[in-house]
């Protein structure tokens, strides 16, 4: 079974849009595979401080308003989990079911975040979804595995959130072009970007 690597963090918008649109993209072409490995690009720890929604808040407007206005329904800057870490070493634990599980279970965990405004970061939240899919409860392994794929990630020179790797060459957020100033946000679909990218992928 073929599958794509990516790393990213639940919390990130961007990974929720290029997330979405790579399996809209795969759907339409009446491919199965490559199914998403995702890997944990845990951002509060690498930039030392957890997202947040208020600062979230404009990056998620520009894409509701340019990019998605379909999505991030659920969105409230003033509920925003503290921690996607939990979130992560949840994902690991799906990833150790099988890569469908794994994939399943990334993309639920950030529409429940973005579209539904679940806490993720919630044990109650994650354990109903983890049941939902069949998960089992993250073992410490797991946890570890958040950081050991941050290591990793530096290793491998990830610049942010999402970036996926192909055996051909690696790809930063290939479904976004932003731009930002002092007057905000401008976040558009990347039509060239990401059809370099799945040309790669798909050919």
């Amino acid at each position: 079974m073929r599958s794509l690597e990516v790393f990213a963090d639940v919390a990130c918008p961007f990974a929720h849009i290029g997330l979405g649109r790579f399996t809209a993209f795969r759907r339409q072409r009446g491919l199965s595979e490559p199914i998403l490995r995702v890997r944990a690009w845990p951002l509060e720890l690498v930039n030392g401080k957890a997202l947040d929604g208020p600062s979230l808040a404009p990056k998620v407007d520009a894409i509701r308003t340019d990019v998605a206005p379909e999505l991030f329904a659920g969105f409230d800057p003033l509920r925003f989990p503290a921690t996607s870490l939990p979130a992560m070493a949840s994902e690991a634990a799906a990833y150790r079911v099988g890569l469908h599980a794994g994939e399943a279970f990334s993309l639920s965990v950030r529409r429940a975040l973005f579209d539904d405004g679940r806490d993720v970061s919630d044990d109650a939240v994650l354990r109903r979804l983890r049941e939902h899919h069949g998960i089992p409860e993250p073992t410490p392994a797991d946890e570890a595995a958040v950081t050991a794929d941050l290591a990793e990630g530096l290793q491998r020179g990830v610049d942010g959130s999402p970036h996926f790797f192909t055996p051909d060459g690696d790809f930063y957020c290939p479904s976004l072009a932003i731009d930002h100033d002092d007057e905000g946000y401008e976040v558009s679909f990347d039509t060239a970007g990401f059809q370099r990218f799945v040309d790669v992928v798909f050919r």
